[in-house]
């Protein structure tokens, strides 16, 4: 029998309100802390940040201050690990400012992952491949599964209604947990996230790197990423991004650049076989019916007689 799983952390449904404590008990909890003793979290899902973006946040916290304090957990040795607000983080040691203020939260290493993982998936500019490390990572934690036995069980599942096949009834609740979750992040069935984004990881490096920096639409990316072709995997990267070349566009390209790399690869028939094919499309055709035609072919054919006698 499959153990019973710890379930969500309270609030796990809605992090905004978790992380939002009424007024009254976020007054008495919030405080200001040296930023140096703010610890970024090593499970961070998000590892790029847009700097325009990142400067924009600075500029208002410049004028306006931290409007929203970071959402942190105490450490044994007296630091803090940060739970939500890298962003705000990474904004204010960039204006050099020396405090910042938090609301501490005592989370254990498991529900600290899972609120981290939840704040950057309700995050709107969370990039294509960071949301989908960030969602199997949440799954992982959530079922206490490696993230082989979570595409596994994907895979299983997927192959089993292609072929109108009977689940476990293990198997049957481990699906239930994945859309329970899946539901709460708001963005995907276990169906779309295993077809539609899973797929995403097992891209090229050069691709996976313009959609970190949220520079192309996943499903471009995934379309230029089946280039085998490096150098034109690149060109194709590059036109698809300065262009803004759609999905449509993109796909015509590959078609052409398939079909010229498949005639490369396709070598050419030897002299005596263009002769044959030539003999017997003649054969075939109505060259004997015009007068011009058969003429021009009568010296040809001398040309040929005289060719091989020589």
């Amino acid at each position: 029998m499959t153990p019973r799983k710890r379930p969500l952390v309270e609030g796990m449904r809605n992090v905004s309100a978790f992380l939002s404590q009424p007024k009254s008990e976020e007054i008495a909890s919030a405080q200001t802390t040296a930023i140096s003793k703010v610890i970024p979290s090593p499970k961070q899902p998000r590892h790029y940040f847009n700097p325009a973006k990142l400067a924009q946040l600075a500029s208002s916290i410049k004028e306006h201050g931290i409007l929203e304090p970071l959402v942190v957990r105490p450490l044994p040795n007296g630091d803090y690990e940060l739970v939500a607000g890298e962003r705000r983080l990474r904004a204010a040691q960039e204006l050099g400012l020396s405090e910042v203020p938090i609301v501490i939260k005592a989370l254990s290493d498991r529900e600290a992952l899972q609120v981290t993982l939840l704040e950057n998936l309700q995050r709107e500019d969370l990039n294509p491949i960071e949301e989908t490390e960030a969602v199997l990572e949440l799954l992982t934690i959530s079922l206490d599964l490696d993230k082989d036995a979570i595409v596994s069980l994907l895979n299983r599942a997927n192959h089993a209604k292609n072929r109108n096949q009977s689940l476990e009834n293990n198997v049957i609740l481990q699906l239930k947990q994945v859309a329970t979750i899946l539901t709460n992040v708001g963005r995907f069935t276990p169906e779309s996230f295993r077809a539609n984004r899973l797929p995403l990881l097992n891209l090229s490096e050069d691709v996976l790197e313009i959609l970190r920096q949220g520079k192309l639409e996943y499903t471009k990316a995934r379309a230029i990423g089946r280039i085998g072709n490096q150098v034109q995997r690149k060109a194709l990267l590059e036109e698809a991004i300065a262009k803004d070349l759609s999905l449509s566009e993109i796909k015509k390209k590959i078609v052409t650049l398939n079909t010229a790399n498949q005639q490369e690869k396709e070598p050419l028939p030897s002299l005596k076989q263009q002769f044959d094919n030539t003999c017997n499309h003649i054969k075939k055709s109505k060259i004997w019916d015009n007068p011009k035609k058969k003429k021009k072919l009568e010296r040809l054919m001398a040309e040929l007689n005289a060719l091989v006698t020589e």
